[in-house]
């Protein structure tokens, strides 16, 4: 069964996920800000209708490297959550394996046990 080996992987990179409305409302909700203080303090725009949380040395600005967790978790984007079981490693197994090779939680995982993992987290 898959388990999050917190490594921070999934976390790193030049640039992070979109942000729906409604991911931009709970999470300036749980940080007691208002709209406009959680986009100007958290988010950077990168295209007319991409908003995406910054990074900082490169990793989310929310990934506190230390504790090895996203500080917002309990209203983390969906997308964020979905991370590594994307529809995609259900898909294909070169998917699969992409990703495998860049998440340690899926280190020991085989190709053929994901529809187990998968009925599990539905």
């Amino acid at each position: 069964m898959f388990e999050c080996k917190r490594c921070g992987f999934c976390c790193k990179g030049k640039s992070t996920i979109s942000l729906s409305k409604e991911e931009i409302i709970r999470i300036s909700n749980f940080l007691n800000l208002s709209e406009s203080e959680f986009l100007k303090k958290y988010t950077i725009k990168k295209e007319p209708f991409r908003i995406e949380m910054k990074v900082k040395n490169d990793f989310c600005i929310f990934f506190d490297k230390k504790e090895r967790a996203c500080k917002i978790h309990p209203v983390k984007p969906d997308k964020c959550k979905e991370w590594p079981l994307i529809p995609a490693i259900f898909k294909d197994k070169t998917n699969f394996e992409i990703i495998k090779k860049s998440c340690k939680g899926l280190k020991k995982i085989k190709w053929e046990e994901l529809n187990f993992i998968k009925n599990l987290h539905k």
